[in-house]
């Protein structure tokens, strides 16, 4: 059964060293048109019936959704109001980007039923922030907070970045200081991964990026756990630090290995069993639409094996781990019979522990997270 809803706003008015989301250059682009066809994406939706029962979670994403006037905002709002039946408590996330966060947009945002913020600080070394490509400064974030509360929002969420390019360990422990003062319920810390198609990727093949060693990223990563706990941030998943009742319930779907709709241009959604995506470009995305059929670029169904796999490393990420009793229920097998070896060898590395009926990752095994869920890829 679908939970949540993620739509995609592919529009950015710049566009991040790091990034390699499906994202264009606002100026110029039919941005209007582009709201219509995510209507039209929503109400075929509503019309195969996969939005009859109340939705849990929406989540705006981008690129960058502050990107779009707040008339486009408001039209964008509409149209989910007008398909999408809600739970009555709906958590209902924006991302936003400091300095594009009017007082107006917040408002038409809070109006609109979004409850939740979700702001890309990544740093508050000013220096760092143009290496990365961002556009605002700390001045914006303080004025953007402080009006994002005047209009009603209690749920903010800053996004933090470390191992960044030149960073230095002083730099990122001034950045989780300055982050700490807003006093937010929510924050999301991620190490810098170099991607194909960006600029920081292009720097690197010319050795022209100074990355900063796994060492020291390993420190700041152990900082980021110990100055969270310390202040009743709770970590529940690698990446993610909240008070309890402030998780991203969200992402959680996508870690619960939850189904949910991706709409939008190269959104992927997963709906009965099924995985998909839609056409990146936009004109690609957009023409099907005006036929009446949604911009699949293609699916795959689930077959159960990968189902459990999924299970695992989507599961892992999460600090509560997987459910040994749960994982029989879906699946109706032992998380024993099935990965019995992995998991003796990593709870014999200490990487792995198995407490109070969950599978989980140690303290020791999220430093070497990716390398323990791979090994439930190799099954």
């Amino acid at each position: 059964m679908v939970k949540g809803l993620y739509i995609h706003i592919p529009f950015c008015h710049q566009i991040c060293h790091y990034c390699d989301f499906n994202k264009v250059f606002f100026k110029d682009q039919p941005v209007d048109a582009y709201v219509d066809s995510v209507g039209k994406e929503l109400a075929l939706w509503k019309q195969e019936g996969a939005l009859d029962q109340p939705l849990e979670t929406i989540f705006l994403g981008g690129g960058t959704p502050t990107s779009l006037t707040p008339a486009q905002l408001q039209k964008l709002l509409g149209y989910i109001h007008q398909y999408v039946p809600m739970a009555d408590n709906l958590e209902w996330t924006s991302e936003a980007n400091p300095d594009e966060l009017t007082k107006e947009k917040m408002q038409v945002l809070f109006d609109g039923g979004v409850n939740r913020l979700s702001m890309g600080v990544q740093s508050f070394d000013e220096d760092l922030l143009k290496r990365l490509g961002r556009t605002h400064s700390n001045g914006d974030v303080e004025r953007a907070v402080a009006e994002a509360k005047e209009v009603g929002f209690t749920n903010l969420s800053f996004d933090l970045m470390y191992g960044l390019p030149g960073q230095t360990m002083a730099q990122w422990e001034d950045t989780l200081e300055q982050a700490f003062g807003f006093n937010l319920p929510h924050f999301s810390a991620y190490s810098l991964i170099i991607e194909p198609k960006t600029v920081f990727y292009n720097l690197m093949t010319k050795g022209k990026l100074n990355t900063v060693t796994e060492d020291l990223e390993a420190d700041m990563y152990e900082k980021l756990m110990a100055e969270m706990e310390k202040r009743g941030l709770k970590q529940y998943e690698i990446s993610n630090f909240g008070r309890p009742g402030f998780e991203s319930r969200h992402n959680l779907l996508y870690w619960d290995n939850a189904e949910y709709i991706g709409v939008g241009a190269g959104a992927h959604g997963y709906v009965k069993g099924i995985r998909y995506s839609n056409h990146g470009p936009l004109k690609k995305y957009m023409a099907p639409l005006e036929e009446g059929v949604r911009p699949i670029l293609n699916t795959h169904e689930v077959p159960v094996n990968e189902k459990m796999e999924e299970e695992m490393f989507l599961g892992l990420r999460k600090t509560a781990g997987v459910s040994i009793s749960g994982f029989q229920e879906k699946f109706q097998q032992s998380l024993e019979e099935v990965y019995g070896a992995i998991l003796e060898k990593e709870v014999a590395n200490k990487h792995l522990e198995i407490e109070d009926g969950q599978v989980k990752l140690t303290k020791q095994g999220r430093f070497v997270g990716n390398e323990v869920f791979e090994q439930f890829l190799l099954n």
